[in-house]
């Protein structure tokens, strides 16, 4: 007995080789949102189901509670609007070109230095705050 992809490999005359991870792989590539055009058409989807969430609630709900709850629905298409923008944006805009490191000139005074020197006049430590 064949599987479910022999099946379809026998109804459309393809080779079985064709249904594995690569053609998987080309399948999920056409839910990949690629451009900022598709981030904004994902970002309205997601706009238009939550006002309709909302007046759902806002029906439900009414009163105070049911405002909040529609708020929170619209207040979610921000974040998710924007995490999607930021994950599409062009590779030229994210890798910022930076200047070639040139060799600074040394130093007398390090910055390494430590801050309490003992004084000269006295042999007690400077962090001591002591009087006898």
């Amino acid at each position: 007995m064949g599987g479910v992809n022999e099946f379809l490999a026998e109804l459309r005359h393809w080779h079985g080789v064709c249904l594995t991870m690569l053609m998987l792989k080309r399948f999920a590539r056409l839910f990949t949102i690629k451009t900022r055009l598709e981030a904004f058409l994902v970002t309205y989807a997601i706009a238009v189901g939550a006002v309709e969430r909302g007046q759902h609630y806002m029906h439900q709900y009414p009163g105070n509670i049911g405002v909040m709850l529609a708020l929170c629905c619209t207040g979610v298409v921000f974040m998710a609007g924007g995490k999607l923008l930021d994950s599409v944006r062009p590779a030229a805009v994210m890798a910022v070109p930076q200047a070639p490191a040139l060799p600074r000139a040394r130093r007398s005074i390090s910055r390494s230095r430590p801050r309490f020197r003992r004084r000269a006049a006295d042999a007690r430590s400077a962090l001591s705050f002591r009087r006898d």
